[in-house]
C-alpha cells in the first residue's frame, strides 16, 4: 500500500504492511449452532474469507454446518463438510498443503481443535503459520493458573483463584479460597459445566459435571453483585490498538454473558471508571502479543471503600467471541473483517474501515445511541429443563435493538425476543408468590417480574437488595411503568403524550391494549399527529464525519431522517429475528441470497432484521439495513419512509409470513404467492378443505373445546393421535397419546381447554415415513423441486429428524405420487416462489401433512446439494424470469444430522419427540448413504472409535426384535456389549454375546458408572411411547432408568441414540466404514 499519510515516515509506515505473502489459507469453522456457539462464528468467519478474497488468497474451509453463508459456494475456494477436528484437519492438510491458518474465527471449536494440532506438532510438520494470536498467548489465556500468574505481573488484580484436574485437588483450592466460589470448565465454550459453589457439596456436583467434559476445573471467588463489562480490543503485529466497544451487563456478576442483557456503551461507570479499564483492556491486550481481537470482561466492585474504580479480570477471549458479534453491529465496526487483515500482517493504519469508507481501523468508534441485547431461551421446550440462568449459558439466540435512550431500546428488545410481549410490563404470573419468585432467581422472566414488583409499589431500593442490578437501570424501567400507569381506558392522547409514550419505547398495539384500542388506530392517530419515527444512521462516528453507511435504525428521539427513501425500485426482505428452536440460521441464508439476487433484476435490496449474530446483518449484504423488529408497526413504517416496491416475507421462516394478513391491509405490495392463498395454507380448516376438494389425503383431524368429545374422536379415529394444544400452562404444545390415560393425562393436566382454547387432535399414523418436498413455483407452475427423507419414522420433528438427499427408501412410484400431488397444490394455490410440503407415506400412499409457502429449513442443503441456489429461483419467479432450471441428479449422497444442546440444559430429557428441540444442524457429502451418514454424525457429536463398547438398552417389544441383527453386528465389530436387565436377558437368548449391568438403584458397578467412566463409545436408548405417562412429575421421570441413562450420556458427551432407524443405521455405516475408510473430498468435488 502507498503512504497516503504525509506525517507519518515512509520507511516507518513500509514495516506495516505484511512481509510473508500467503497463497492458501485454511480457516476452520464451528461447526453446528449449538448453546455457546452459534451464529455469530458464520458471521465472523464470513468476513474472514471476504478478507481474504480480497488479498487473492485462496481459502480452505473447514466447516460441516451446511446451513451457513459462509458454507456457500460462493465464497471460499474450497470447502470441506467435514468434522472439525484433529484427524480430519490434518487429513484436509495433507490433501490441501495451506501455508497458512487462521483458528480465531470458529469460536471454541476451532480454537480447541488448532491448539491440540499444535501440540501435536501438525502444523509445524506441514510448515503452516498459525496467523494472529500466537498460539502461545492463546494457550496463556485458556489456562486459569499461567493467565493468573501472568496478570499478576504485569499488575492486573484477579480474583483469588486455582485450578484443578482432580476433584480432591477442587476442594483444597475451594478450602485455602474460601466460599462462596465460581467453579467452571477449562477449555469450555459458553460456560458449559460452571456455577456458583456455596458449599462443598455444590462444589462436587459443579465439578464433576465440569471434569465430564475438561482435563481441567478452574476456581475463583464468587464476587456477589458486582458488575460485568466487558472491552473488544484489537491490535496489530506493531502494538497499535484500539478500543472498539465496552458493553455493561444489566445483571450483576454471575450471570453468563450470553444470558444477560447487555448494553453498549456502558452506562454506570464514571468517566475515570471508563478510562480506567480501557487502559487496563490495552495493558493486557499488548502484554499477551494478541494479533487480532481480544475480549476482555471484568467484575467491578459498585461500592468500592476507597471510592476509586476497584475490579477483577474475569476472563480473555483472545479470538472473536460471542460479544464480538455484537460489538461489531453495535459500533458498525467490521471486527472480524479487521482481525482477518491484521492476522496477515497488515497495521490498524493500512485497514479501511469498509462500513464508512472514510476512516482506518485505527478510529475507535463514537456511539450517539444505546445499544440493548437482550438474549433469547426456549426454555419451555425442552421437558424438565430448570429455569435458572447463571454461569453457564442456555439462551438459544438473541436480539439488538437501538434506540436514542434506554427506554427506547429495552422495550424495542422485549418485542424483537419472542414476538409476543409488547413491552417491559407484559407478564404471564399466575399470582403474587409467582412473581416474587421470579425476582428473586435469575429466569427469563426476570425482567418482566422486576416491573410487575414495581407496578405493586416494591422500591427500586429494595429490588436492588435483591437482585444487585444498578439502580439506575432500575429507575429507566420505573419510569416506564409510571408512564403506562398514567394512561388508561379513558385518556384522549394528545401529540405530545403520544410522543412521550414512543420515545419511552411503547408499542402502537401497547398504547393500544392501555387506552381501548387497536394498533391500526393507533397508527392512524400518530400519522394524524405527525408522531413519525427518523431514520438515523450507525455511522461508528456520532455525526462527526460524513459517513456512507447502509446501517440504519429507527428512532423517535429525532427530528429529522439522515438518508432519503430508496423508492419503487427497493423491495424489502424480511428476515427471521432471533434464532430460537424452529427457526435457525437456514432461514438467514435465505433471505442473503433473496437479497443479493435482487440485483439481477435491478432492484435495491432492504434488509429487515434484529439479531446481531447473522450475516443478514452484516455491512456489504444489502442495499440498506435496518437493525429493527420484524413486526408488523416496524415494517409498516420502513415500507412507507421508503416508499418500496415490494416486500419479501417468505424466505425468514415463519416470523414475516405471520404479518402477511396485516401488511396486506394496508395494500402492500407483497412478492410471490398471494396474501389470500397464504391464508388458505396457513388455516388449518381452509387447508383441510381444500385437500378434500382435490381428493389428497390427509390425515383425519378435528378441533375440539371439551375432553369428552376429544376422547370420542380419538376412539373413533383409533390410538395414537397427535394433540395440538392451543395454549398450554407449560411444557411441549404437542404430544402424540396412545391411549386414552395419556389423553387425560396430558389435556387435562398440561393444556387450558375450552371455546376460545380449542384442542385439534389427528390421527397419528404409526410406522409412516416421512418425506419433504421443497420446490419454487411461478403462477401455480412448478420450476424446480427436490425430495428428501426423514431417517426417523414420522413421529420425530423435521427439525431434529436425519434427512438424506436423494431418497435412498422410497419407491419411484411414491416418488412420481408425491410429485403429482405437489403439482397440483402449486397450481391450486397459485404459488409463486418457494414451498415446502411435508408428506407421510404408509403402504405407498401419501399424505400430506401440512404445507409452508415459504422457504423452509431444509432449502440450503438442498440448494447446495443440487447446485442450484433455490432462493435466486424463487426471486427469478417474483419477477417472472424462471426460465427452465436444469440440474444433474446427484453424483453423490448428502445427510443432514441435528444438533442438540441437552448437556447445558440441566434437568432436560434429551429424547426426540414431535416437539423440536435441536439447536443446529450439519451435513456431510458421501459415494453413498452410509458414508454420509457417518461423517454426518461424527459431525455432531463427539465420538471415540478407540472405544469398543455399547451400553444397549431396549424398550418393548418390538425395539427389542428389530435390534437383534444391529446387536449381532455391533459383536462381529468387536464391540463388547453392555446391556440393562431385559434387553440382556432377551439379547442372549437370541445368541448375542452381552453382558448385564445393573440398575443405579441396584448398586455399583451399574449402567451410570459404565458412562461415567467413559467405557462405552456410544449408548442405544430406545423407549416404549405407549407405556409412559405424559402427566407423571418431573422427579419421577428423572428417578426412571432411561432418563438417568439419556442424561448420564449427554452430561459425559457420549454419543447417544433414541430412535431405532437411526441406531440402526449408524451400526449399518459403522459396518460400511472405518474412519480411515471416509473420503476427504471437497464440495466442488462432489457436485462436479
Amino acid at each position: 500500500m502507498k503512504n497516503k499519510n504525509p506525517k507519518l515516515k515512509t520507511k516507518d509506515y513500509a514495516l506495516k504492511t505484511p512481509t510473508k505473502i500467503f497463497k492458501k489459507i485454511l480457516v476452520l469453522g464451528s461447526g453446528a449452532l449449538k448453546i455457546g456457539e452459534a451464529g455469530e462464528f458464520d458471521y465472523s468467519g464470513s468476513q474472514a474469507i471476504k478478507a481474504l478474497k480480497e488479498e487473492g488468497i485462496k481459502s480452505v474451509l473447514i466447516n460441516p454446518n451446511i446451513a451457513t453463508y459462509q458454507t456457500s459456494k460462493a465464497l471460499a475456494d474450497e470447502i470441506y463438510f467435514l468434522p472439525v477436528t484433529p484427524y480430519f484437519v490434518e487429513k484436509v492438510i495433507q490433501k490441501e498443503k495451506p501455508d497458512g491458518v487462521m483458528l480465531s474465527f470458529g469460536g471454541q471449536t476451532a480454537l480447541n481443535c488448532g491448539l491440540a494440532l499444535e501440540k501435536a506438532g501438525v502444523f509445524k510438520k506441514h510448515g503452516i503459520t498459525v496467523l494472529g494470536t500466537p498460539v502461545a498467548s492463546i494457550e496463556l489465556t485458556e489456562d486459569r493458573e499461567l493467565f493468573a500468574r501472568h496478570l499478576d505481573t504485569i499488575d492486573i488484580p484477579i480474583p483469588p483463584s486455582g485450578s484443578a484436574t482432580t476433584l480432591a485437588e477442587a476442594k483444597t483450592v475451594a478450602n485455602n479460597i474460601g466460599y462462596p466460589l465460581m467453579v467452571r470448565a477449562a477449555f469450555a465454550l459458553g460456560g458449559q459445566k460452571s456455577g456458583v459453589a456455596y458449599n462443598e457439596k455444590d462444589l462436587t456436583e459443579i465439578a464433576e459435571g465440569a471434569f465430564a467434559v475438561s482435563p481441567q476445573v478452574l476456581i475463583e471467588k464468587y464476587l456477589h453483585h458486582f458488575k460485568e463489562l466487558e472491552y473488544e480490543v484489537v491490535r496489530d503485529a506493531y502494538d497499535n490498538t484500539a478500543t472498539i466497544c465496552n458493553m455493561e451487563n444489566f445483571d450483576p456478576l454471575g450471570i453468563h454473558t450470553g444470558d444477560s442483557i447487555v448494553i453498549a456503551p456502558s452506562q454506570t461507570l464514571t468517566n475515570d471508571e471508563y478510562h480506567g479499564l480501557r487502559a487496563a483492556s490495552i495493558k493486557i491486550v499488548k502484554s499477551l502479543g494478541i494479533v487480532g481481537e481480544c475480549n476482555v470482561q471484568y467484575a467491578v466492585d459498585p461500592h468500592p471503600k476507597s471510592g476509586k474504580l476497584e475490579y477483577f479480570v474475569i476472563e480473555v477471549n483472545a479470538r472473536l467471541s460471542r460479544s464480538s458479534a455484537l460489538a461489531s453491529k453495535a459500533t458498525g465496526y467490521p471486527l472480524a473483517y479487521v482481525a482477518a487483515k491484521l492476522a496477515l500482517g497488515y497495521s490498524l493504519l493500512d485497514v479501511k474501515n469498509k462500513i464508512t469508507q472514510v476512516t482506518q481501523s485505527f478510529f475507535e468508534p463514537a456511539l450517539d445511541y444505546v445499544v440493548v441485547k437482550m438474549p433469547r431461551w426456549d426454555l419451555d421446550k425442552f421437558v424438565g429443563a430448570h429455569t435458572k440462568i447463571g454461569s453457564a449459558m442456555k439462551s438459544v439466540g438473541e436480539v439488538m435493538a437501538i434506540g436514542r435512550s434506554f427506554e427506547e431500546a429495552i422495550q424495542k428488545a422485549v418485542r424483537m425476543q419472542s414476538g409476543q410481549a409488547e413491552g417491559v410490563t407484559e407478564n404471564g404470573f399466575q399470582s403474587v408468590q409467582d412473581v416474587q419468585e421470579h425476582l428473586k432467581v435469575p429466569n427469563p422472566k426476570r425482567l418482566f417480574a422486576i416491573c410487575e414488583s414495581m407496578k405493586s409499589g416494591m422500591t427500586v431500593d429494595a429490588i436492588r437488595k435483591l437482585t444487585g442490578i444498578d439502580r439506575w437501570f432500575l429507575y429507566r424501567l420505573e419510569a416506564i411503568v409510571k408512564a403506562e400507569k398514567a394512561i388508561g381506558k379513558n385518556t384522549t392522547l394528545d401529540r405530545a403524550q403520544l410522543q412521550n409514550l414512543k420515545e419511552l419505547g411503547f408499542s402502537d398495539k401497547k398504547i393500544g391494549t392501555r387506552v381501548g384500542k387497536t394498533e391500526f388506530e393507533i397508527r392512524k392517530l400518530r400519522k394524524k399527529l405527525k408522531v413519525m419515527p427518523s431514520v438515523f444512521q450507525i455511522d461508528t462516528l456520532a455525526g462527526e464525519v460524513p459517513a456512507k453507511t447502509n446501517y440504519l435504525y429507527l428512532t423517535y428521539h429525532g427530528s429529522h431522517h439522515d438518508v432519503l427513501p430508496l423508492g419503487k425500485s427497493a423491495i424489502a426482505v424480511l428476515g427471521s429475528g432471533p434464532y430460537h428452536i424452529g427457526s435457525s440460521v437456514e432461514f438467514d441464508w435465505s433471505s442473503v441470497y433473496a437479497a443479493q439476487a435482487l440485483a439481477k433484476h435491478k432492484k435495491q435490496s432492504i434488509i429487515v432484521n434484529c439479531n446481531p449474530e447473522t450475516v443478514s446483518t452484516d455491512y456489504d449484504m444489502s442495499d440498506r439495513l435496518y437493525f429493527e423488529n420484524v413486526s408488523f408497526e416496524t415494517v409498516a413504517d420502513i415500507y412507507e419512509f421508503e416508499n418500496a416496491g415490494g416486500l419479501i416475507v417468505s424466505v425468514g421462516g415463519q416470523r414475516p409470513n405471520n404479518l402477511v394478513r396485516k401488511l396486506a391491509r394496508e395494500k402492500f405490495t407483497i412478492l410471490g404467492t398471494k396474501p389470500e392463498n397464504i391464508d388458505r395454507a396457513e388455516d388449518r380448516n381452509k387447508f383441510s378443505d381444500m385437500l378434500d376438494s382435490l381428493g389428497i389425503l390427509q390425515p383425519s383431524w378435528q378441533s375440539f373445546s371439551n375432553l369428552k368429545d376429544a376422547e370420542k374422536f380419538a376412539d373413533t379415529a383409533g390410538y395414537p393421535v397427535l394433540v395440538r394444544p392451543s395454549y398450554v400452562l407449560s411444557g411441549s404444545a404437542m404430544s402424540v397419546c396412545y391411549n386414552s390415560r395419556q389423553l387425560n393425562d396430558f389435556v387435562g393436566k398440561a393444556v387450558i381447554l375450552g371455546p376460545e382454547h380449542p384442542v385439534t387432535i389427528s390421527k397419528f399414523i404409526e410406522n409412516a415415513k416421512e418425506l419433504e418436498f421443497d420446490g419454487v413455483a411461478k403462477d401455480g407452475t412448478l420450476v424446480i423441486y427436490g425430495i428428501s427423507e426423514h431417517v426417523e419414522n414420522a413421529g420425530v420433528h423435521s427439525g431434529d429428524a436425519t434427512i438424506v438427499y436423494p431418497t435412498q427408501r422410497v419407491y419411484a412410484s411414491t416418488e412420481s405420487q408425491i410429485r403429482h400431488i405437489a403439482k397440483r397444490i402449486a397450481k391450486e394455490l397459485d404459488v409463486t416462489g418457494p414451498f415446502n410440503i411435508q408428506f407421510l407415506v404408509k403402504d405407498n400412499k401419501a399424505s400430506v401433512i401440512e404445507v409452508n409457502l415459504r422457504a423452509s429449513r431444509t432449502f440450503p442443503m438442498l440448494s447446495k446439494a443440487m447446485d442450484i441456489n433455490l432462493p435466486e429461483v424463487a426471486v427469478d419467479a417474483f419477477f417472472g424470469k424462471t426460465s427452465n432450471v436444469q440440474y444433474q441428479y446427484p453424483k453423490s449422497v448428502i445427510v443432514k444430522s441435528p444438533q442438540f444442546s441437552f448437556s447445558r440444559l440441566l434437568g432436560a430429557d434429551p429424547i426426540l419427540r414431535v416437539e423440536m428441540s435441536s439447536t443446529g444442524e450439519v451435513a456431510c457429502f458421501g459415494r453413498d448413504y452410509d458414508e454420509a451418514l457417518m461423517k454426518s454424525i461424527l459431525s455432531a457429536h463427539t465420538f471415540d472409535p478407540k472405544r469398543k463398547s455399547v451400553l444397549v438398552s431396549l424398550g418393548g417389544q418390538l425395539n427389542k426384535a428389530k435390534f437383534i441383527e444391529a446387536a449381532g453386528t455391533l459383536s462381529q465389530l468387536g464391540y463388547k456389549l453392555y446391556g440393562t436387565d431385559s434387553t440382556a436377558h432377551f439379547l442372549h437368548n437370541e445368541g448375542v454375546a452381552i453382558t448385564p449391568v445393573k440398575k443405579a438403584s441396584e448398586g455399583s458397578p451399574n449402567f451410570l458408572d459404565l458412562i461415567d467412566k467413559k467405557d462405552v463409545a456410544f449408548v442405544v436408548n430406545l423407549s416404549d411411547p405407549a407405556t409412559a405417562t405424559k402427566s407423571e412429575s418431573i422427579e419421577k421421570r428423572r428417578a426412571s432408568d432411561g432418563f438417568q441413562i439419556r442424561r448420564t450420556a449427554v452430561d459425559n458427551q457420549i454419543p447417544l441414540f433414541t430412535d431405532r432407524h437411526l441406531a440402526r443405521a449408524f451400526v449399518k455405516a459403522l459396518k460400511n466404514y472405518s474412519i480411515d475408510d471416509l473420503e476427504i473430498k471437497s464440495y466442488k468435488e462432489y457436485i462436479g
